[in-house]
């Protein structure tokens, strides 16, 4: 899982000129963008704009704000395009494609740039999955302004949807599944979609790490044996990380996952090496009570990371107003990891009284 999303932008934006290419002698001003008030020709500026957008903001590293990027493909062939000239738009869908996909592979996995939506902040991954899915949607709004056949490949869909739409339950179809999650199209079973957002995935700052918000794509690549995208150190990553992420997956494939209460993968500030894995075993049950659970390398233990991780995790947990208390069950003969939730402030509750019970509980509360 080394690409993080250059070779999906390539291919999403590839895909779309070839199919739009087929009607550039059309008048891309007189015709709306499928159920869009933009009219075709817009929605190409759009695309364009947004994928210039995407690479600088992550080029940049902006925090906090925009950087404001946006094309105009308006003029009146001096010193613009020709209004007339569909094939120059391609063209600049093209070039803002190739930037987006040079920032994303020279951008250290790591960085996040801003994007509002819902953390106020993306990585290499997200930038690729939101300009990915501006590329595939918008293009589906100009062939259906103009009355042409496209459908991507179902890999594309999968990538967007995997990315940055967690809180989408799969269906068979990922394309269709992406067209109704934002509002463009029916699916069996499901309510019409009218208000949407993707959501790139949670990063939770601690002294020397970072704990990041591993999303379903990653998951399942962790679950099925692979890196899920991380750079770990040796021994890396534990199986415990791996079974979290295949638990994470079954609430996923169930349409019960909540993205902010799944699991994270622990990065080392100095070298942007993955150590370990935390995170929770399903979101608050109605009494506002969340268990957490956690592994780490063995060349990463004796370092007080998982101490730090679990207080920075829970910290940010129990300044939510959904969740009023945190446990977390330790093997009873695990004196180190007992430690762990002792030193970051949690306090036993039941277990190894008479040495008869295999595990120990111990709980946080809200203050």
């Amino acid at each position: 899982m080394a690409d993080m999303g250059g070779e999906q932008v390539q291919q999403a934006v590839a895909g779309a000129v070839a199919v739009l290419r087929t009607a550039t002698d059309r008048d891309w001003r007189a015709v709306n963008a499928g159920r869009l008030t933009w009219s075709c020709r817009e929605a190409a500026s759009h695309i364009a704009s947004d994928l210039l957008a995407y690479a600088g903001q992550l080029a940049g590293r902006a925090q906090g704000a925009y950087v404001p990027f946006e094309i105009t493909l308006d003029g009146d062939g001096a010193g613009g395009l020709d209004p007339a000239d569909n094939d120059g738009v391609l063209h600049v869908i093209e070039t803002t494609g190739a930037l987006l996909t040079a920032a994303i592979r020279t951008t250290p996995r790591e960085v996040r740039a801003f994007h509002p939506y819902p953390f106020r902040s993306a990585g290499p991954v997200g930038f690729a999955a939101m300009g990915v899915a501006e590329v595939l949607l918008h293009t589906h709004d100009i062939a259906e302004g103009l009355g042409l056949a496209y459908e991507p490949p179902a890999e594309l869909s999968t990538f967007v949807l995997g990315t940055i739409f967690p809180h989408v339950q799969p269906a068979t179809d990922p394309w269709r599944t992406l067209l109704w999650a934002t509002g463009r199209g029916d699916l069996p079973g499901r309510a019409p979609v009218t208000d949407w957002r993707w959501s790139n995935n949670l990063v939770i700052p601690a002294d020397r790490l970072t704990l990041e918000g591993v999303t379903p794509r990653a998951a399942a690549d962790l679950a099925a044996g692979g890196d899920g995208g991380f750079v770990w150190v040796e021994g890396g990553p534990f199986e415990g990380t791996r079974e979290a992420a295949g638990m994470m997956m079954k609430a996923y494939e169930s349409g019960v996952h909540r993205p902010e209460f799944g699991l994270f993968v622990l990065v080392r500030r100095e070298d942007g090496r993955a150590i370990g894995g935390m995170g929770f075993h399903g979101a608050p049950d109605e009494d506002g009570r969340a268990e957490i659970g956690y592994d780490l390398t063995e060349p990463a233990r004796g370092h007080g990371y998982a101490t730090e991780a679990l207080r920075a995790l829970a910290d940010w947990a129990l300044a939510r107003e959904d969740v009023r208390s945190l446990f977390a069950t330790v093997e009873r003969d695990n004196v180190p990891s007992q430690r762990v939730v002792e030193r970051a402030g949690f306090v036993w509750v039941s277990g190894n009284d008479d040495g008869d019970d295999d595990q120990v509980a111990y709980e946080l509360r809200r203050s």
